[in-house]
């Protein structure tokens, strides 16, 4: 069996290199492009597809149109990450409000019988860096973790195909079991 290719867009974040190494570490390659340089089709080269955090506002939508237009065609599992789950949010319909920074771990209630929490506990300690949170899931998706800042800290489309994190799941050994939630759907 050929070994599993993600597609990691970067959005500007700081750690791309270790966001690469934990699908590295679960057995995935990784190719990494911007959000300007997305392929318009995948043509059978990626399993899975990858969105990281941003310092570019999620409302830029004409930006992001290339990205959201690859999300909504391909047929692979997507996850976005911090901002990368903005992202996708946003573009469809979806409403930011600024709340309190938060830097380090914070505990997400998470609903365990998602696919994506298979090998974590009800309660999780994932890292956070941000000041933007979503109000609700857009139409279409709904909430499948909360905290007391967040009532969506993970989100997931009604077939189960597009996810994703407020938290940045590349730090912290929750992180790293969330996102082997997310290999067992696209190995």
């Amino acid at each position: 069996m050929a070994q599993s290719r993600v597609l990691v867009v970067n959005n500007g974040t700081l750690s791309l290199k270790q966001l690469r190494a934990r699908f590295e570490q679960l057995g995935s390659l990784t190719d990494a492009v911007d959000a300007a340089s997305v392929p318009t089709r995948l043509d059978g080269r990626y399993q899975a597809i990858v969105l990281s955090g941003t310092k570019v506002r999620a409302y830029d939508t004409e930006y992001y149109k290339p990205l959201i237009d690859l999300v909504r065609t391909a047929d692979v599992p997507v996850f976005g990450i911090c901002g990368g789950m903005q992202i996708l949010a946003v573009s469809a319909g979806g409403r930011l409000a600024d709340g309190p920074q938060r830097v380090g771990g914070y505990d997400v209630q998470v609903d365990k019988e998602e696919p994506l929490f298979t090998y974590v506990k009800p309660t999780v300690t994932v890292f956070h860096r941000h000041t933007l949170y979503l109000q609700e899931a857009p139409r279409g998706f709904r909430s499948i973790g909360r905290s007391e800042h967040a009532p969506v800290e993970f989100l997931s489309s009604e077939d189960g195909r597009i996810l994703g994190s407020q938290a940045h799941l590349e730090f912290r050994s929750d992180g790293l079991e969330i996102l082997r939630g997310f290999a067992q759907l696209y190995q």
